[in-house]
């Protein structure tokens, strides 16, 4: 299954209280913080809601 890289770019302060849960339940806590997710439906969902704040490296399936 192909991974995502997702790294948090941007503050959460002064963000929606939605925006900081979505950053938060992609394991993002500070910025420069990054984690790897699974690319499935459910996680390119979360970063449709916060791309402004995001920075994602799609990894090749190998």
């Amino acid at each position: 299954m192909a991974k995502l890289t997702i790294k948090l770019a941007k503050s959460l302060n002064g963000c929606k209280k939605d925006q900081i849960a979505v950053a938060h339940s992609l394991g993002l806590r500070r910025v420069g913080h990054t984690t790897e997710q699974p690319d499935n439906a459910a996680t390119r969902g979360k970063i449709a809601k916060i791309p402004h704040l995001l920075q994602v490296i799609e990894e090749a399936q190998s």
